[in-house]
């Protein structure tokens, strides 16, 4: 497997730094497009909708939608855990964060639970900062703490980026850091999700094709899909390269920003700031129904080495193993790096849906 490193290093960063980063070209990927993805993401949630049967009478048809409006009323348990290592890097650069309550200083009656991962590149100064900021400034932003406003919580979770960002570039100018890094974060409101995103980083969730109690627990994974949550942003993609034209940057025939960066969406990295890298998230918002069972939310490290089926199915027979989900992903992440080889630094959290 190709180290695949976001940033090459230019001749003023000093020799630790390009002993950490060194120059090479990302493996190639197909990504998936934002509209396959919106498609896909949107067949999934609006399939309780539809009925199995084209041909069922109304009556049939009335009865499948009472079953999802009661299935939509369900209550989830929440739980979460992180794994990581460093892989063959000289030092680990990504940050992590798991809170089951994550209602800090705004408590309110709505749950309220955040992880997130942030993976570093030149440096852990910005994915530590982002670590410690990000969350409490998207609660300050208005993060809905009573009754859930899906627009309200998407407006905040924006405005939380753009203020992290601003101040991150704020302290890295007075500190002389120039390293950024990527994002993938889920809040947990009541029964809805939010994931957001900038970079490479994954989320991905395993939803049951059926709504079926017996298939629900089956130890197959016949009936289980892997679904990605996110959108990659690299230079290379059309739509981000035409950003990044626009704005006076460049793509080099690596695929990289002005040579160097591989994405286009981060944290920091305030000398690309110039030249159309942004922290502006992608946001997706679903209701959890009981075919959602959990979420893997990875750095690019993992994802390099598990393809997100191969990653659900893995996940997915270690829980019905009965394995706590601590160990669950730390075995995943072993799987990563001793089995399969994963060069990078590796992060990964399993956050499972259990019904109450």
């Amino acid at each position: 497997m190709v180290d695949d490193s976001k940033t090459t290093t230019s001749p003023d960063v000093n020799s630790k730094r390009e002993a950490e980063l060194p120059e090479l070209v990302s493996a190639s990927k197909k990504p998936r497009t934002l509209a396959e993805e919106k498609q896909t993401s949107e067949a999934n949630n609006n399939s309780n909708n539809v009925s199995s049967n084209e041909n069922a009478d109304s009556s049939q048809e009335n009865e499948h939608k009472d079953k999802n409006v009661e299935e939509r009323r369900l209550s989830f348990a929440v739980e979460a855990d992180a794994a990581e290592d460093k892989g063959s890097r000289h030092t680990m650069e990504d940050a992590w964060v798991v809170l089951q309550d994550a209602s800090l200083d705004f408590p309110g009656k709505l749950r309220c639970a955040h992880f997130a991962i942030y993976d570093g590149h030149g440096g852990r100064l910005a994915a530590e900062y982002a670590k410690k900021n990000l969350h409490r400034n998207v609660l300050s932003a208005g993060l809905p703490r009573e009754l859930l406003d899906v627009k309200a919580a998407k407006k905040a979770i924006l405005e939380g980026f753009r203020k992290t960002d601003e101040s991150l570039l704020q302290e890295s100018t007075a500190g002389g850091w120039q390293d950024g890094a990527t994002a993938v974060c889920v809040w947990v409101l009541g029964q809805t999700v939010f994931v957001a995103n900038v970079g490479d980083a994954k989320a991905v969730i395993a939803r049951s094709t059926v709504v079926d109690g017996s298939q629900h627990n089956s130890t197959t994974t016949d009936s289980l899909k892997a679904i990605v949550l996110t959108r990659e942003h690299k230079a290379i993609y059309p739509q981000e390269r035409a950003r990044i034209q626009k704005a006076g940057g460049t793509v080099s025939s690596n695929g990289r920003l002005q040579g160097r960066l591989e994405v286009s969406r981060a944290f920091g990295d305030r000398q690309f700031k110039k030249v159309g890298v942004v922290a502006t998230p992608d946001i997706h918002s679903f209701d959890l129904t009981e075919r959602d069972h959990f979420i893997i939310l990875g750095c690019d490290g993992l994802w390099g080495v598990f393809g997100p089926s191969d990653a659900v199915e893995f996940v997915h027979k270690l829980l019905q193993d009965g394995l706590p989900v601590a160990v669950v992903s730390r075995h995943l992440v072993r799987e990563a790096v001793r089995e399969r080889r994963c060069k990078d630094n590796c992060t990964a959290i399993v956050i499972v849906f259990r019904k109450k």
